[in-house]
């Protein structure tokens, strides 16, 4: 890692993380390479392994931001109600994930390859935000429905982060994807991101 200050070392790495955020809004993981992503920042390919070993870490430092972004939104849930109903509830934790489609996209891939080609370290700074977010939801869960109990809310953890994992390829679908299915005679219906989302939790919440 070359000398400088953190804020430099931290803006640097950003730079090359919203790099690569571009280039995946219209392209495949897979067809993405560090040269591709030296060209969209100011930086040459061998300088990017100063921060970055591997496209895989940029990934991931991708990720790691999208979660902080949404830790942002769920702490302001909790900041900003004093009491929320069940219907209400859901609709705050959908709006907030309808908002991070990248996240959402990013989730959908391959995270077992995605963290096996990542240092240790750039590992545990991933897993510190998504720590982060399954504290948050515990902590939504406390405040807007008291009656739950320790085991309640594990419960509903443990089945809302793994659906997380499905709503993209739910909520979009390439033109290819859609003709494959129209010729198999598979039904698809195109569902919003928010509605998928709210229907879960509204579930997941009972009759509360």
């Amino acid at each position: 890692m070359p000398k400088g200050s953190k804020e430099l070392t931290n803006s640097r790495k950003d730079e090359i993380i919203s790099a690569c955020e571009k280039l995946y809004r219209t392209m495949n993981f897979k067809d993405i390479t560090l040269g591709d992503i030296s060209r969209e920042t100011s930086f040459s390919r061998p300088s990017i392994y100063n921060y970055f070993q591997t496209k895989e870490e940029i990934f991931l430092g991708l990720m790691q931001r999208e979660y902080d972004l949404w830790n942002a939104d769920l702490r302001a849930i909790l900041s900003d109600n004093d009491t929320l109903t069940a219907d209400e509830l859901a609709g705050e934790i959908a709006h907030s994930l309808e908002n991070r489609t990248q996240l959402l996209k990013l989730l959908s891939m391959n995270h077992y390859d995605m963290e096996e080609h990542s240092r240790p370290e750039r590992l545990t700074e991933f897993k510190k935000s998504y720590g982060e977010s399954l504290d948050a939801v515990r902590d939504i869960l406390s405040k807007f429905c008291p009656d739950m109990d320790e085991e309640s809310r594990e419960r509903f953890i443990f089945v809302f982060f793994p659906f997380m994992f499905g709503i993209y390829p739910y909520s979009v679908a390439t033109e290819k994807q859609l003709a494959a299915m129209k010729e198999a005679g598979v039904k698809f219906t195109k569902c919003s991101v928010y509605k998928i989302i709210y229907n879960c939790i509204r579930k997941l919440l009972g009759d509360r």
